[in-house]
């Protein structure tokens, strides 16, 4: 057999196996909290990786690799900044978001549970950020497609629109059929194959080379600077801190992903936070470490055959090609199909969950619940993808560019509004509301300009909005809060509930 018949058996076998799990999640589906939380039933393990799967992306396997390959440990910022930001993250938001969504009226969504903790009768909260998630995850959700599509383009010479159909279809099906659970339990198969395949790639490839010690000097023999995080120089310049700044601010974004610490809410218990947060961060650790490693095995292994890559963020793929045979190195594209279905599915499922919980049932003040919750749910992931699909059919790059604002735009909308609403209990409507416009507006005015003086908006737009948003929600809510026996017995339930973990 071809080696691209060995690949196409390794892909057919891992799609196989995500829709099987799809249908065993259906039988657990009963309910709406079922369908968009799964009972709040998840173990630690399932949601540690579950988080970092659908947090990471085809990032893990392509862009950070290629990024570390073509410019060196200097790109490695970003890194940094997204593990302490997820260790923070699991650290201060997991426990208290678990526990006071569930308090705050049993909460299934991250606008629902702003509206039921901040006591925002007329609903504009839950409104304003369903409303936020629904467009721009919908916008998301399509960039994965593309990826989809260009990943079997490239892989597999196959036409970009049957690849972008299979990918879209495969995951809409057990995301559409199993709901969260399904999911969660697809996250961690993706998550394992992930992990493994981050790890087996520079461990047979520093064997290759011929052990560390020759990794090590043949990268400095390309260019020793590729080691450096500061790219060697002794000094660094003002558009190099803006760099490196702007790099580690992606850490900040954690707080405010919808599809990220909704996980948490789906804990089995607030204490199994802890444990949660040392399998998500072990994950993580060995993941990033293993893609860094994975970029300088590249740049060992392709400066040594004098064949650059043409294309840096393909170096995780031609590694596993030319190392491994044919049906182990398909195992490894499926671990990038598995990192941008992960996204997907993730994403989706909390688009649907916007529109249905916290859009469609205000409007049209029905509660849904049993069968109808979950047809209800249903129907907005297929409405959904075909939405995304249409947007991902003419593989149109400004969709693409739109992403480059989503991390910032969410996690400025909703990063300090969620870690006021945990943590400070004088938080309003009012100040959430302006606090959330005033970050998305920044970040959407940031993004769009560069140079000014000393290069400021050379700056990751991420930071000036999560500063505003917070200054903003602060001095509102300083201004319009009026004490709320309610909100106050709440707050002060979920802090006993949550001390010591």
């Amino acid at each position: 057999m071809s080696d691209l018949t060995f690949q196409a058996i390794a892909m057919i076998i891992y799609l196989v196996a995500m829709v099987m799990i799809g249908l065993f999640a259906y039988n657990r589906t009963k309910s709406l909290d079922d369908y968009m939380l799964g009972g709040r039933d998840l173990g630690p393990g399932v949601a540690a990786l579950s988080a970092g799967a659908a947090d990471m992306s085809g990032w893990l396997l392509m862009g950070l690799p290629g990024a570390l390959y073509a410019t060196g440990l200097i790109e490695g910022w970003i890194a940094v900044g997204l593990t302490v930001g997820a260790w923070l993250n699991w650290k201060y938001t997991a426990p208290r978001l678990r526990a006071y969504s569930q308090i705050a009226s049993n909460a299934i969504t991250v606008p629902s549970f702003l509206g039921s903790r901040l006591r925002d009768t007329s609903n504009v909260v839950r409104i304003v950020a369903g409303l936020v998630i629904t467009v721009f995850f919908t916008f998301y959700v399509s960039s994965g497609m593309v990826a989809g599509g260009s990943f079997f383009e490239a892989s597999f010479g196959m036409d970009y629109h049957v690849g972008m159909v299979l990918i879209a279809g495969t995951t809409v099906l057990y995301t559409l059929v199993g709901g969260f659970l399904a999911v969660s339990w697809t996250d961690v198969v993706q998550g394992v194959m992930m992990l493994m395949a981050l790890i087996l790639v520079p461990i047979v490839g520093i064997m290759h080379v011929g052990g560390f010690g020759n990794l090590i000097e043949a990268v400095n023999t390309v260019d020793p600077a590729l080691l450096s995080l500061t790219h060697g120089e002794a000094a660094l310049s003002w558009a190099a801190v803006l760099g490196i700044v702007s790099a580690v601010a992606w850490g900040l974004g954690y707080f405010g992903q919808p599809h990220i610490i909704v996980r948490f809410m789906a804990l089995r218990s607030t204490a199994e936070a802890k444990q949660g947060r040392r399998i998500g961060i072990g994950w993580m650790l060995l993941s990033v470490i293993g893609a860094g490693m994975t970029a300088f095995v590249g740049v060992a292994v392709y400066q040594h055959d004098n064949a650059k890559l043409a294309n840096p963020e393909g170096v995780f793929i031609a590694l596993g090609q030319f190392l491994f045979h044919p049906l182990i190195a398909g195992f490894m594209l499926a671990a990038i199909l598995a990192a941008i279905m992960s996204t997907i599915s993730s994403q989706l499922l909390v688009v649907s969950s916007a529109l249905v919980e916290d859009i469609y049932r205000i409007f049209s003040k029905r509660t849904l619940s049993g069968a109808d919750g979950v047809l209800a749910g249903r129907i907005a992931v297929g409405v959904i993808s075909v939405i995304a699909a249409a947007l991902a059919w003419p593989r149109s790059d400004s969709i693409l560019g739109l992403v480059a604002f989503a991390w910032a735009g969410f996690g400025a909308s909703f990063g300090p509004i969620v870690i006021l609403a945990l943590y400070w209990r004088k938080l309003t409507a009012q100040g959430a509301i302006c606090g959330m416009v005033a970050g998305a507006v920044v970040v959407g005015i940031w993004g769009n300009i560069s140079g000014g003086p000393a290069g400021i908006f050379d700056l990751y737009e991420i930071v000036p909005g999560f500063l505003l948003n917070l200054a903003v929600a602060y001095g509102v809510s300083k201004a319009t809060y009026t004490p709320n026996p309610d909100i106050d017995a709440e707050f002060d339930q979920t802090v006993a509930q949550t001390k010591g973990i």
